[in-house]
């Protein structure tokens, strides 16, 4: 799995290899939330709450195929809604740091607790979306599977596709296995980006 959610500089980097634009960019800009789902002129993945974005932030404005796409050419896949849930809330490490341990299922992908997301009124410090691994790890060492972006899963309802991990824009209780959503599998939003997961690798490790 990836330790941090794909960034706009390997997102970039993707495009440029494939020749490809996004659907935002093409359509004139993503979407946010306001009197019902507004688009909003400019707002891509390079800009996405409308000022230039850094190359470690999240990518968003990008829909499911997309993500899809991406996965694909960097050698992995959407992850599934039991291999998302795994890394998010089951600590596997042989030796986890403090305060994690092995084995055991959280209720939250930082832990016992919320604290340490990127979430609505969190005192973070970020408005919205924080750089990709700017806060602490959580489960499994890894970064902002709780807040900071929704991200999408392979799950397939229809033609609707699972998101997991809350975004900046919501509160605790999105963040846990509970709280996924389906969103239209074609949806772009300011607030929804992605990983991805790889085979294991054979042999020792």
């Amino acid at each position: 799995m990836d330790r941090t959610e794909v960034t706009v500089s390997r997102f970039d980097a993707f495009l440029k290899a494939t020749g490809r634009t996004t659907t935002a960019e093409r359509e004139g800009g993503g979407f946010e939330w306001g009197a019902g789902w507004e688009r909003r002129p400019g707002w891509t993945f390079r800009a996405p709450s409308g000022k230039p974005a850094r190359p470690d932030d999240p990518v968003a404005h990008v829909s499911w195929f997309e993500a899809r796409d991406f996965c694909a050419w960097a050698g992995g896949s959407l992850p599934s809604r039991e291999q998302w849930s795994l890394a998010a809330y089951t600590e596997r490490r042989a030796q986890p740091p403090a305060p994690f341990q092995r084995g055991k299922t959280y209720p939250y992908p930082t832990g016992d607790t919320p604290a340490g997301a990127n979430l609505s009124g969190a005192a973070d410090g970020y408005e919205r979306h924080a750089p990709a691994g700017a806060l602490p790890a959580g489960v499994n060492g890894l970064h902002d599977m709780a807040g900071n972006v929704w991200e999408w899963l392979a799950d397939a309802q229809g033609e609707d596709r699972l998101t997991a991990g809350g975004s900046w824009w919501y509160g605790p209780s999105q963040t846990q296995a509970a709280g996924m959503q389906f969103k239209p599998a074609r949806f772009f939003a300011v607030y929804v980006g992605f990983r991805c997961a790889y085979p294991l690798e054979p042999g020792p490790r």
